[in-house]
């Protein structure tokens, strides 16, 4: 059975799935979930957020009667909320945004040819073929997209293993709180006071022998007393997993019609909430330029640009977690080490969170002249001189070309008004006179690095030669998408 066409299919329906959905949806775009499961995972998972992404989100959350709806300083370092619940948001905002979500269903197929991708799914009700122009993969490390898409990638076996689990403690007052290290491992623990709580142990002595079976409370109890040196009982646990630093990161996030997101492109040992906060950017990053190359507005190249930036922002995760796993490891030769970094973090630029996690600026090479300073950077929020503010106009999805307060309009934009919106600041930018804003909120050009002509074309390819069509995106969409984030940002800021 087949069904009607469709723009974009996407394989997941976990949070970087969802995301990227509802930007599509608030685009018009008309858009597929494909969801294995029948309902939203329960269990504890990630739920870590960096700055990058609190503000990313927050742009696209722009709330009249929530000030600042996007911050002009960067939030609080880390900020946590629950995975699940995270979920279960972004599904109602891309319902709300017209996104079919097809729970139940799992892709057992996909084939591609020039002009679009069929995705066969199968549920309890038999098989159907879904048409769609792109297919997207964000379904998780073990990516049936991946493999039918035929995506290589580069691997590296895991060296460390790690237990966690949400329990109860038989004995609260005995739990040794926060991360502990001794020469046998390390363990972080956390817990209330009837002793619900969760604990985590890390254990470098290699990958474990049974790591393909499923872990028990026993074993978790006895890991934990192992690395601490004293009982750790444990009274039940709600959900167990085992872990490991086994990483992969594929050679291109892009075949044809075939794109991959989150952690489907890469994995991560899930320690220090990188592998969420980089699928979330994935969406942000991909969602408008796949909105944009639907709707005829984007240069020959946009799509690549996915890959060119989200890849490296993995790859620099993936580094630094092999960093700070090298400096975890509890070998007394490496004190000298450990107290070299001490000294080292404080110094501004060593510890800018972003430099080496793959969460700050993006790549400046990519559509810009070499000597400006801005393309790639993340904008903060402006007060516009009409009203309002810079993360209003990103929310609907479109470039804005933000003028100083007395700059003249470049001409070169008149040109691009199918795309683009222009706004004047309520004050003088710094350094330049005008700025083009990404809809992710960087900078895609400043009037220091060249040719605007150049830069637009090069992104949205080519000039207006008659009135453009008017949009059919839905503005209710839109608006539903604004007012589900703007509450994530709310409780992330």
């Amino acid at each position: 059975m087949s069904s009607p066409p469709s723009e974009v299919v996407i394989v997941g329906g976990g949070p970087v799935g969802m995301l990227l959905a509802a930007e599509l949806g608030a685009h018009g775009i008309a858009t597929v979930v494909v969801e294995a499961r029948h309902g939203t995972r329960g269990q504890p998972r990630a739920a870590t957020l960096h700055p990058h992404t609190q503000t990313s989100l927050a742009r696209r959350a722009p709330a009249a009667d929530a000030a600042p709806t996007a911050p002009a300083g960067r939030p609080p370092a880390l900020t946590h909320l629950s995975q699940a619940d995270l979920e279960r948001r972004l599904e109602t905002a891309a319902r709300r945004c017209g996104v079919q979500v097809l729970r139940g269903h799992r892709a057992v197929r996909i084939d591609q040819d020039p002009d679009g991708v069929d995705v066969h799914v199968r549920s309890d009700a038999g098989t159907r073929r879904l048409r769609a122009c792109y297919v997207v993969g964000a379904d998780g490390a073990g990516s049936t997209v991946r493999e039918m898409g035929g995506f290589a990638a580069h691997t590296r076996p895991a060296t460390v293993s790690a237990l966690t689990g949400q329990v109860r403690f038989a004995d609260p007052a005995g739990v040794p709180l926060g991360w502990r290290r001794t020469e046998r491992g390390w363990t972080c623990a956390s817990c209330d006071e009837q002793g619900e709580g969760r604990l985590l142990t890390v254990d470098f002595s290699g990958p474990h022998p049974a790591r393909a079976g499923a872990p028990t409370l026993q074993e978790l109890s006895a890991e934990a007393q192992r690395i601490t040196g004293r009982p750790v009982p444990l009274a039940d646990a709600a959900h167990l997993s085992r872990l490991s630093d086994f990483s992969r990161l594929v050679t291109s996030y892009r075949r044809g019609r075939i794109l991959l997101a989150g952690d489907s492109a890469h994995t991560h040992f899930p320690v220090g909430g990188q592998a969420l906060d980089a699928g979330l950017r994935d969406a942000l990053n991909l969602g408008w330029k796949l909105a944009h190359t639907l709707r005829g507005r984007a240069g020959k190249d946009l799509l690549d640009t996915y890959d060119r930036e989200r890849r490296p922002a993995a790859q620099r995760a993936l580094d630094d977690m092999r960093a700070r796993l090298a400096l975890m490891r509890p070998d007394p030769e490496l004190a000298p080490l450990h107290g070299l970094m001490a000294d080292l973090l404080p110094i501004p630029e060593a510890g800018r969170p972003g430099r080496i996690t793959g969460t700050g600026d993006l790549p400046r090479r990519l559509g810009a002249a070499p000597r400006s300073p801005w393309p790639g950077r993340l904008l903060p929020n402006r007060p516009l001189a009409a009203g309002g503010d810079l993360a209003a106009l990103l929310s609907q999805g479109r470039p804005v070309l933000l003028l100083s307060e007395h700059a003249a309009c470049p001409s070169a934009a008149q040109q691009w008004t199918h795309v683009l919106r222009t706004a004047r600041a309520a004050a003088a930018l710094p350094g330049v006179d005008a700025m083009v804003v990404r809809p992710d909120g960087h900078v895609l050009w400043a009037s220091d690095g060249g040719d605007l002509g150049a830069a637009l074309g090069e992104w949205f390819g080519r000039p207006a030669t008659a009135p453009p069509r008017p949009r059919v995106a839905p503005a209710q969409g839109s608006a539903d998408l604004s007012r589900c984030l703007m509450g994530l940002t709310l409780e992330f800021l």
